[in-house]
């Protein structure tokens, strides 16, 4: 049946690339309504997404005479060329005539459908940028060229609504229907365009979004994702002085809601479920110039616990795994755990590596976290379905509760990762002492049999610049945080340094260091307690 199922998708593959290729397709995607653009966007609205350079650059200093020959340059060069965003980085002196040159050889070049340059999100992006850069791109040129201008403009955003249910990833969905929308709005063609646009957009968001506003994927680099996305329509719609659409509005506020709890609380990034180290300064930037605000004063949220004063965080995954359609980027780190001291983090998870496949499943691994590993499993267990490796296996979180008080905070959760084969409950107490400045920890392995015995490893992971040095009498690891002075106690098990890998710099990583503890679980109810403190 596999092999038939296959050979089904090839031939269904084969024929949809021939349709496309096909003078039927041309045909019905050059079916365009000859509007005139009348919205033009502000290029600044941008901003969140692109990274403005303080120099600009000249067009004539780019070699444009061989600019579509592109058959020898890597596959980034080619989406960044094709997706015209370079386009932002022009100065505005730049001559017009130039700039309409080279939309005019692309044009020629591309007209028809070809799937290199007409790939989904380079096209959703091609649009985007031609109509924000109107000024070099479509001001003060002849009609005819306007004319061929506004309909391959159209002719791409007929080719967008054609595919865009069968793209795969959500986040060019997203690209997508910003592109479609802005088409709407600049032609004010609200039976095509903008309808269909919104319409999906509202899908997308009931789809992809919790009851509460978070991505269901709980992965914090695609919440900002979207809430720049969200915002730059809802500016947009501003902008042509058309009406805001409520749905819009209502997942900005909710976005807004999650972002303000990751941000707020802690300006340093954490590394749960897909997310590198990024610098969203110029977001905050963004955001402030124009006039949003953002509060949420909620100890738990998205699947995630903060608890914090001026001095200290503590920030715990507290989440259930999502849905395997939602799992492409899920780390399985249930009950893993990160501490903030003093703007510096203390205790870190790896990171997420997308560079290699590896490499990616092994940054997706138990034992990347800061929690606790049996017998060298993870607590989830991975497929591999249409090359991506989704969660088979999912980890309930089926017990928590918070409590926070100034003299004492207290995250306790419980999973049931471990619980299909090997019959037990991973349950974890972090206690912090604010006044003493110890964070005390008590990892229970809870067996539902008492026959069971076996490994365990409870591992602490720290940024490649921390430096551990174990103790004479190997009780004690000490931590070099910078300017501060941390020790790391356990008395009843072996504790150990280790070296790993950190993969928080996004499409890299480092050697790493870790403190692990190891035993064996030979108790119904196996108590594990270490202690951190500063020194």
């Amino acid at each position: 049946m596999i092999y038939i199922n296959q050979l089904f998708l090839n031939i269904s593959n084969q024929i949809r690339k021939f349709y496309l290729n096909s003078n039927l397709y041309d045909n019905k995607i050059s079916k365009v309504f000859h509007k005139n653009l009348i919205y033009k966007p502000s290029p600044h609205l941008l901003s969140s997404l692109i990274k403005y350079q303080k120099k600009k650059f000249h067009i004539k200093n780019f070699f444009l005479e061989n600019i579509w020959n592109t058959d020898n340059i890597n596959e980034n060069d080619y989406k960044n060329l094709n997706s015209f965003y370079w386009f932002f980085s022009l100065d505005l002196k730049s001559p017009k005539e130039t700039v309409h040159s080279v939309i005019s050889k692309w044009i020629k070049k591309n007209f028809r459908y070809n799937k290199r340059s007409w790939e989904f999100d380079i096209t959703a992006k091609r649009i985007i940028s031609w109509l924000s850069c109107h000024n070099l791109t479509f001001e003060d040129s002849s009609q005819d060229y306007k004319n061929k201008f506004n309909f391959f403009i159209q002719k791409q955003t007929n080719h967008l609504i054609n595919e865009i249910n069968k793209s795969k990833l959500i986040e060019d969905k997203l690209i997508g229907c910003a592109s479609i929308i802005l088409v709407g709005l600049c032609y004010q063609d609200e039976k095509n365009y903008l309808s269909f646009g919104t319409n999906l957009l509202k899908k997308i968001s009931k789809v992809s979004l919790d009851n509460s506003g978070f991505p269901k994927t709980r992965n914090i680099k695609q919440l900002i994702f979207y809430l720049k996305y969200f915002i730059l329509i809802r500016e947009w719609f501003k902008e042509s002085q058309i009406p805001v659409p409520e749905y819009v509005d209502e997942a900005i506020y909710h976005l807004g809601q999650g972002y303000a709890f990751i941000s707020e609380n802690i300006n340093i990034n954490t590394l749960f479920n897909g997310n590198n180290i990024s610098d969203n300064d110029d977001f905050q930037n963004y955001l402030k110039r124009l006039g949003y605000k953002f509060k949420n004063s909620e100890q738990e949220f998205g699947g995630y616990a903060i608890l914090r004063n001026k001095k200290t965080s503590l920030v715990m995954d507290i989440g259930s795994t999502p849905n395997l359609n939602y799992t492409n980027d899920y780390q399985s780190g249930a009950l893993s755990f990160e501490v903030f001291s003093n703007g510096k983090k203390l205790i870190s998870n790896c990171g997420y590596c997308k560079i290699n496949k590896k490499l990616n499943l092994l940054s997706k691994s138990t034992a990347t976290h800061s929690t606790l590993v049996i017998d060298d499993n993870s607590s989830c267990k991975f497929t591999k379905i249409n090359n991506k490796f989704l969660v088979k296996k999912a980890t309930k979180i089926i017990d928590k509760k918070i409590s926070f008080k100034n003299d004492l905070w207290q995250i306790k959760a419980s999973h049931n990762g471990y619980l299909k084969k090997y019959n037990s409950i991973h349950e974890r107490i972090i206690e912090f002492y604010p006044k003493k400045m110890i964070f005390v920890g008590i990892d229970k392995i809870i067996k539902k049999k008492t026959n069971n015995n076996y490994k365990f490893d409870i591992r602490f992971h720290f940024e490649p610049n921390i430096k551990l040095m174990k103790t004479q009498d190997n009780k004690t690891i000490l931590i070099q945080l910078v300017d501060e002075g941390w020790k790391f106690t356990c008395d009843s098990y072996d504790i150990n340094i280790d070296n790993g890998l950190y993969f928080g710099n996004k499409n890299s990583y480092e050697i790493n260091q870790n403190i692990f503890i190891t035993g064996v679980s030979n108790n119904q109810i196996e108590n594990i307690q270490w202690q951190l403190a500063k020194i």
